[in-house]
């Protein structure tokens, strides 16, 4: 993603399924037999911490009884037996390491007393007493060994696992960090990318998780983004007949249904209930089970594909109309006079070219309509055949209609003279305007109208500035009262008022009207209830702060909201086997009931939490299974089902839960139900090894107290406060791992001919150096560090001045482009950070000791928060100290 500098004073394709051989459909090539696949690769040496010996985190270890590496199948694929179409190993003794490589000396720090062996605290937990009160205590008062495996997991992940194949045909299997860059070869359970789990091994009942005291949930994005080198989804086309399903759990066919009676019957692999093959499906069966035709079919050989709908999945069984983008600006006086309703419309005439198309068309199917609006709404008619743009203006806000039909929603392409003619004209209009009250609610429900009319779903881009004060539903007050922090009434500052726009969520969910909200307030605007629609319809919400003529920012948020990749009027449902089920949702989405994710559109960058209860015993031979199926509208109007499925083992054992579990997965969801936060180290049964990515769980939960939306400080306002909680809530595996520990740079001690980023060091002040400089980075921002006693030779090559006393006493306001190696180096490096992210991310530059290096300091996670929180030392004692009460 793009990024843009701030001073800081100023605060993919679808493709038919071919038989062709995995390689040709672009799988990275598998070993051929007699090899092991990368993911499952011979246990690697033993290394050190300090005088313990453990294998390094993140690769597998010995294949436990029973696990080996079955024979190619006939397309190149691993033959797959078993009872689900994929290789379905069971619990896998010691494919979970525990332990971590290196040691104190590895980062600076001061000296560390050399642990004598036998102080090194065991990590088996026998009768009522708890390892970890003695690993704590080791950690606190003798050294700062826990401290140093944050950076030292990812590092050692990366270092193991980094750019290798990792391949899905493993029930259970623990997938890389998501800091780690790897290859994804889909063979029957779906991509990391797609779907992420709290722990890969249930517990086998209820009374077991309620022990552990682990959420079982799965973090799903549906559309995210699957990169270059990696297949596409396939597409499966059943014709008139539709999808096969299941004829009582409904599920769709998928790896984990078994083919029996000759391949004229299958038993689901979830509700075990047995169906007929239609006739037109049936396939004979091989020697082992397995239908002839396994690695022809992507429902029967892959976690992740998609169906091609039939009239029954769409409204009223009509074929949907494409969707359509409209454009709602805010044309008050404050946006007038700073320049963003000029700067909006010359935007808009190139980046309407780059709108969102169809793999293999040319022009995109989506249309577009404008309106404008401060206390009342102009709808203009730009049909292709009229010289000029035609206003019409509705007054009457009460009762919002659209006054035109024809000519206000068009096609970009065809309408682009009298488009680009109205975009001209916008600023020129309302330049003498003192019109400074503005609506809201009116304004939504006209984009709502609209899409009914045309009867297509699509996606509003609304621009304001202020809070709707005009006389008009869905007026809004100020309601900030700082006396309320740290009261039992704070809670009321964040809950959103209802009413009227309780009603619009419903509206726009039943008509599949996304909304993305575009703030640019100078004061309180009650992001908590403004935000509320576009966070139940799946939307985007973004906010800028004294906002500035060339906001580049937020021109590259809007270039990419425009362009990504996107579905609508999306319906999700999770399934799951017997024995468990979906009960709680988290994120951008809409229930009208208990068991449907609605979304009125769905993108690459949304994810939604899916906690899981038992019903029953899980079967620790079968396992657990789900299947999360998404139907939606694409942008060339044609309606799908994206299913992906996954399947996880099942246990009686405590121990294999824990060495099972994802620490990111974990701390993503207790972000997004911050009220449920407990402690995984309780009540824990004997033998229990825990794997090294959970002795990091500390440091991800005392970063989550430290958040804006559980800071209770009168220091953050509430517009922050609620902004940064809809953000989580929205928020992927990835996304929150960095918001919650960002990664601290150092850049001038780096290889400027090597292309890789320089190593993260702890998000510390301690890290920090005076002769250093750093980059600080949290997905949401970038800042630029520069110490007091910086090298001037390295000053010149950043900024082309001598010294750091020549920049600003305020810090320099921009990052120039230089032909030298270490500017272009570090350019490189933001670049590339900036294309992970989803959204482009403020560079700010700030000098040590400068008043604007108090922003920077509150992302550092491992120190005292600014606004309240302990440092991450203070946390584990306050952790020792309430561990032993319990255990006394």
């Amino acid at each position: 993603m793009p990024f843009y500098i701030e001073s800081p004073s100023s605060l993919a394709a679808p493709q038919q399924f071919q038989t062709s051989p995995p390689a040709a459909m672009g799988h990275p090539p598998i070993s051929p037999p007699g090899q092991q696949l990368p993911s499952l690769g011979s246990p690697p040496p033993m290394t050190t911490i300090g005088s313990v010996t453990a294998p390094p985190m993140g690769m597998p270890g010995p294949p436990g009884p029973g696990v080996h590496q079955p024979p190619l199948g006939p397309q190149g694929y691993p033959q797959q037996p078993g009872p689900y179409g994929a290789q379905m190993a069971g619990p896998q003794s010691g494919a979970f390491p525990g332990g971590f490589p290196g040691g104190p000396a590895q980062m600076a720090g001061p000296p560390q007393k050399k642990l004598d062996p036998d102080s090194i605290p065991s990590t088996v937990i026998t009768g009522n007493k708890c390892y970890f009160i003695k690993y704590l205590n080791l950690c606190t008062f003798q050294g700062t060994l826990i401290c140093l495996l944050q950076t030292q997991v990812i590092e050692d992940d990366q270092a193991k696992r980094g750019g290798q194949v990792y391949v899905t045909n493993i029930r259970g299997q623990v997938p890389p960090l998501v800091t780690t860059d790897f290859t994804v070869q889909d063979q029957g359970n779906a991509s990391p990318r797609f779907m992420r789990c709290t722990t890969y091994s249930f517990p086998s009942t209820a009374d077991l998780a309620k022990q552990c005291k682990v959420p079982l949930a799965a973090i799903i994005k549906p559309f995210a983004t699957v990169p270059k080198n990696e297949t596409p989804l396939y597409i499966v086309n059943h014709g008139e007949t539709g999808p096969i399903r299941c004829n009582r759990c409904k599920a769709y066919m998928c790896p984990y249904m078994q083919f029996i009676d000759g391949g004229r019957r299958y038993q689901c692999g979830f509700c075990s209930c047995v169906n007929e093959v239609p006739v037109q499906y049936f396939q004979h069966l091989d020697h082992m089970g397995r239908r002839m035709d396994l690695y022809e079919r992507p429902e029967l050989s892959l976690g992740s594909y998609e169906f091609i709908a039939t009239l029954d999945y769409c409204k009223n069984n009509k074929p949907p109309n494409p969707p359509a983008y409209i454009f709602m600006i805010d044309v008050s006086y404050n946006n007038i006079k700073s320049g963003l309703v000029k700067l909006i419309c010359e935007e808009l005439k190139t980046l309407l070219d780059r709108l969102p198309k169809e793999e293999g068309t040319e022009t995109s199917a989506i249309k577009v309509g404008f309106v404008t609006y401060n206390k009342i709404l102009h709808f203009y008619n730009v049909k292709s055949a009229l010289a000029q743009p035609q206003m019409m203006v509705v007054s009457d806000v009460a009762e919002m209609f659209v006054p035109l039909l024809d000519g206000f929603l068009v096609n970009f392409q065809e309408s682009r003279a009298v488009i680009n003619n109205l975009l001209e004209q916008i600023p020129d209009m309302f330049a003498d305007t003192n019109e400074s009250e503005t609506v809201f609610s009116p304004v939504i429900q006209a984009g709502v109208e609209a899409l009914k009319a045309a009867e297509c779903s699509g996606k509003l881009f609304i621009f304001q500035s202020s809070i709707p004060t005009a006389e008009a539903p869905g007026k809004l007050k100020n309601r900030d009262d700082l006396k309320l922090v740290g009261t039992e009434k704070e809670k009321t500052l964040f809950q959103p008022q209802r009413g009227v726009y309780e009603q619009l969520t419903k509206d726009c969910v039943a008509q599949g009207c996304c909304v993305d909200l575009f703030l640019f307030p100078n004061q309180f605007v009650d992001i908590a209830t403004m935000g509320d629609v576009p966070s139940h319809t799946s939307g985007s919400i973004y906010k800028y702060s004294n906002f500035q003529v060339n906001g580049q920012q937020f021109l590259s948020d809007l270039r990419r909201d425009v362009e990504k990749s996107i579905g609508f009027d999306a319906i999700m449902r999770v399934r799951t086997g017997t024995g468990f089920r979906a009960t709680d949702f988290f994120g951008a989405i809409y229930m009208n009931n208990t068991t449907d994710v609605e979304m009125a559109a769905v993108d690459c960058d949304k994810a939604v939490t899916v906690e899981f209860k038992h019903d029953d015993t899980l079967s620790e031979e079968s396992g657990a299974v789900m299947q999360c199926a998404l139907l939606y509208t694409t942008i060339g109007g044609q309606r799908r089902l994206r299913i992906h499925n996954l399947s996880l083992n099942c246990s009686s054992q405590l121990s294999e839960l824990y060495k099972s579990c994802e620490t990111d997965a974990l701390i993503n969801f207790f972000a997004k139900s911050g009220d449920r936060i407990t402690n995984s180290y309780r009540n824990v049964h004997e033998n229990l090894i825990l794997p090294d990515a959970m002795k990091v769980f500390p440091v991800y939960m005392n970063s989550l107290l430290k958040t804006p939306t559980l800071v209770g400080s009168t220091e953050l306002s509430t517009d922050d406060r609620a902004f940064h909680r809809l953000l989580v809530n929205a928020m992927g595996v990835e996304e929150t791992q960095v918001l919650l520990y960002p990664r601290l740079i150092p850049l001038h001690t780096m290889d400027v001919s090597s292309e890789a980023i320089p190593a993260p060091v702890r998000c510390s002040e301690e890290r920090l150096s005076e002769s250093g400089i750093f980059l600080l980075e949290n997905g949401l921002c970038v800042f630029l560090w520069l110490g007091q006693a910086c090298p001037p030779d390295l000053i010149q090559n950043l900024f082309n001045v001598p010294s750091l006393g020549h920049l600003s006493s305020e810090g320099p306001t921009s990052l120039p482009v230089l032909d030298n190696a270490h500017s272009r180096k570090i350019h490189s490096i933001i670049s590339s950070i900036s294309q992970r992210r989803a959204t482009s991310m403020k560079l700010l530059i700030v000098k040590q000791k400068d008043r604007s290096e108090m922003l920077f300091r509150q992302h550092l996670v491992e120190d005292k928060g600014l606004h309240g929180g302990a440092s991450y030392m203070d946390f584990l004692c306050y952790v020792h100290r309430e561990i032993r009460q319990l255990l006394t």
